[in-house]
């Protein structure tokens, strides 16, 4: 929930994304396809609340979750609503950028919803009193960090990371963005991809999704105890690009 990336390559586009949560959450439930009204999805849930912070549908959709909006916030529960469930209604729905522009949000807690839906890139922002939505361009790689976690400084920081890290490998592979997600970063604890805050507050897993022609593929990487899943879910939605750019 705390870092995510986007990469288009040759013929795949792979989202990435670390959730980063305190050392009580419960351990999540590995990635499985559920069925809600004919429609497909494939994602881990959190048992706390019953949601998600990442999760893929048949028709070809993405959603993935980061906490906070634009910048840190103050915490002021109860919520009326987990932002986890949030992402779920979205990603159930048949456009779920449409979704997020029609929902009610008063009540949750701020935070980012990054969606590949209808074969385009959108990032979707509630910051507790208004929504902002911006279309991205799809055929550029993008990396976005948590503000609840991440000051404007290490943002920025961990954007040259990726950078550097893109000009190293100009058609990355779903191991090759893993690696990243697992060691980028230049050894402090508190702001690496990886990150571990004294134990309190680190990162618990890694979730990576690769889009094919035909196939979602969820590689799960669950950080407390050393484990790794591989669920998949057909999709006939549209082609991904055979060519793109990753500069």
């Amino acid at each position: 929930m705390c870092t995510v990336t986007y990469i288009p390559s040759t013929g795949k586009i792979l989202l990435t994304s670390n959730r980063d949560e305190k050392s009580w959450r419960t351990q999540a439930v590995p990635p499985k396809v559920y069925i809600y009204r004919n429609i497909k999805l494939l994602f881990p849930k959190d048992p706390d609340a019953g949601g998600t912070w990442v999760a893929v549908n048949n028709n070809g959709d993405v959603a993935i979750l980061l906490n906070g909006g634009f910048e840190k916030h103050v915490p002021a529960p109860p919520y009326k609503k987990s932002r986890g469930l949030v992402l779920l209604e979205a990603i159930k729905d048949k456009g779920p950028s449409n979704y997020f522009s029609s929902v009610d949000l008063q009540g949750i807690e701020p935070f980012t919803l990054i969606l590949f839906a209808g074969n385009n890139l959108y990032e979707c922002r509630w910051d507790g009193t208004a929504k902002h939505i911006a279309q991205k361009n799809k055929t550029l790689p993008h990396i976005w960090s948590s503000a609840t976690l991440y000051e404007a400084g290490i943002v920025q920081k961990r954007e040259k990371w990726f950078r550097e890290w893109l000009l190293k490998k100009h058609c990355p592979s779903a191991e090759d963005v893993l690696d990243f997600h697992l060691f980028g970063g230049d050894g402090d604890n508190h702001n690496d991809l990886r990150m571990n805050r004294d134990g309190i507050v680190y990162t618990v897993s890694v979730t990576g999704i690769e889009i094919t022609n035909n196939e979602m593929i969820m590689r799960y990487h669950d950080m407390k105890d050393n484990r790794s899943y591989t669920e998949s879910l057909s999709h006939t939605a549209y082609p991904i690009a055979e060519s793109v750019s990753t500069s």
